[in-house]
């Protein structure tokens, strides 16, 4: 081969990387925060360990909670010097030796902390249960408080680089099991279970925790780890703290927590997460999505990430999908075929070309639960704009979202563009016509339950849409194996739901509440007595049975388990003769 030649076969190189690099930058749209360079050290970690420990049991969440005995530079430094063989891998007793010397336990920067506010029994808990057997139960349910508190240790406190634990100065409620940092939208129920237990300090922590990540971030993370810095959830820290005032009256916190639900619902509000679109006479509405600010493998999952999309040909794909699969995650869904265009294919989810109906729903009573707030402090302009904004995303859910034929709100597919600027059109084949659990949260918004006729008609929906199972709601009607699809239910899906169909005026609608609270709490009372724990996700189609399927085994503990049960018992109590079995 000539001189000539090779270098044109060098030319012709050069120009077919630089166009894929083109392509690559070309193909990146939307926002991303970087990631901590502690957390990318941490990935690669977790890589090493898969490929030296296998599959079988791994969790790759282990190793980005772990944390760090040496500054970054001196712990990257003795990683590279690890031997390698031939082919480049690692040897296992080189790796263990590796994380033995220079790397922490994932639960060594959390500690436990007894909750300031917790009895035995407190007084007036659960006055509406008068079943002995029932009573005890939710007693240890109570309890469990206790094993589920935690505070930051002090070692992050004094040197936060060397961890990816975000330093929360008030004690927290973790989940349980593998997720042993606080979580946003987890944190509602937990709250919800707390005020049950008149456990008001250790509720009001919490949330004076998720304030402060508005105040550092602009928005609360989806939990309180670096790697989670680049998405949220499902926007319920309005709603935690009108909770918490209406049991405490407690001004202070009110005022000082106004400024920052404010910067939150600006981030909901505006730019990626705002979508204009036009409805049938012409009018145009904002509504909001879910859109992660992220484009790589959730750190969290990166080696599962990875692997999903190695299916994929090329980088803007998977680039593309690795913002999809962060966004779900934002969602609190993940993963569900309610984000898939093809059910059985987690690489076709596409969250952010969906108008969620329950995220605006939660919008809907974040706004709400804004002007109430104000007008405990006297703030009428904001009282004035968050009421005309209510008003504005009521009619906009009730013209995109709204399908009288069903009886329920459905999720809006956009089209292919995704540029904040569009101002789409609406169309009725673009309503998922598949019935989801999220349809129905918007009854948890008092000014969309306010009209009976339409509140029957999604009671009737409700009965005959195939979700009502023998031991509550289930999440979706696919079963894929995906965790956020049929059979599971999930706690905070049942107490939305029940919680709105219980405060709404017609006695149908509540009497049907009282039927689904009746099951789920059979339900994890006869799965606590066979287990002797909490599960994060029940089987409905059986009383007693808990969930599955997902990413990650079945968890325990479980902090929004727990706080739903409590809730429950303490709206509708539990008689005397009624048995609590299945």
């Amino acid at each position: 081969m000539d001189k000539v030649t090779i270098f044109m076969i060098f030319i012709v190189f050069i120009l077919f990387t630089s166009m894929n690099m083109i392509k690559a930058e070309s193909c990146a749209k939307g926002p991303v925060i970087p990631t901590a360079p502690l957390v990318v050290f941490l990935e690669k970690v977790q890589e090493t360990a898969l490929q030296v420990y296998g599959h079988k049991g791994f969790d790759p969440k282990l190793f980005v909670d772990m944390s760090l005995r040496q500054n970054l530079e001196v712990t990257v430094e003795a990683f590279n010097k690890i031997p390698r063989t031939v082919n480049g891998s690692v040897l296992k007793n080189d790796l263990d030796g590796f994380i033995g010397k220079y790397l922490g336990g994932a639960d060594e920067d959390l500690v436990y902390v007894e909750p300031v506010d917790y009895v035995v029994e407190p007084e007036g808990f659960l006055p509406k249960v008068k079943n002995t057997e029932v009573r005890a139960w939710a007693l240890e349910v109570h309890s469990l408080w206790k094993n589920l508190s935690r505070k930051v240790s002090d070692h992050v406190l004094e040197k936060p680089e060397l961890y990816t634990l975000l330093p929360l100065k008030n004690p927290v409620i973790i989940p349980g099991s593998r997720f042993k940092e606080v979580y946003y939208w987890d944190s509602y129920w937990v709250i919800r279970g707390l005020l049950a237990s008149k456990m008001y300090e250790t509720a009001k922590g919490i949330v004076y925790n998720l304030i402060s990540l508005i105040d550092q971030f602009g928005y609360v993370l989806n939990g309180a780890r670096a790697y989670y810095s680049n998405r949220s959830q499902p926007p319920v820290l309005a709603a935690m703290i009108v909770e918490i005032y209406k049991r405490t009256g407690d001004l202070d916190l009110v005022t000082r927590s106004l400024p920052s639900l404010l910067k939150e619902y600006h981030f909901w509000n505006s730019g990626i997460h705002k979508v204009t679109i036009q409805d049938a006479q012409g009018s145009n509405h904002s509504l909001s999505r879910y859109y992660a600010m992220w484009n790589k493998p959730r750190p969290e999952s990166s080696t599962i990430d990875s692997e999903t999309a190695s299916k994929l040909p090329n980088i803007c794909e998977k680039r593309e999908l690795y913002r999809q699969l962060a966004s779900a995650a934002e969602s609190g869904w993940d993963f569900s075929s309610r984000w898939m265009r093809n059910k059985s294919d987690l690489t076709t989810t596409s969250t952010t070309s969906i108008l969620p109906v329950d995220l605006n729903a939660f919008l809907l009573k974040m706004e709400l639960d804004i002007a109430f707030l104000a007008n405990l402090i006297g703030e009428s302009s904001t009282v004035t704009h968050y009421t005309e904004a209510s008003q504005n995303r009521q009619k906009a859910m009730n013209s995109i979202l709204w399908n009288a034929e069903m009886g329920q709100w459905l999720d809006y597919w956009l089209g292919n563009s995704n540029t904040a600027e569009d101002i789409y059109k609406w169309d009725d084949l673009h309503q998922n016509k598949k019935s989801f659990a999220s349809n129905f949260v918007p009854l948890w918004t008092e000014t969309l339950r306010s009209d009976n006729i339409t509140t029957q008609k999604v009671v009737q929906s409700l009965r005959s849409s195939g979700l009502l199972q023998p031991a509550g709601i289930a999440t979706t009607l696919s079963k894929t194996g995906q965790q956020w699809d049929f059979p599971n239910g999930w706690p905070p899906l049942q107490h939305i739901i029940i919680e709105g169909l219980s405060r709404s005026g017609l006695e149908e609608a509540k009497a049907l509440a009282e039927d689904i609270a009746v099951r789920w709490l059979k339900t994890n009372c006869v799965t606590y007595k066979k287990t002797g724990t909490m599960h994060e996700k029940y089987d409905v189609t059986e009383c007693g049975a808990y969930g599955g399927g997902g990413e990650y085994k079945p968890q325990t503990g479980f902090g929004w388990s727990n706080g739903v049960v409590l809730a429950l018992l303490e709206e509708f109590g539990w008689p005397e003769d009624l048995k609590i079995d299945c």
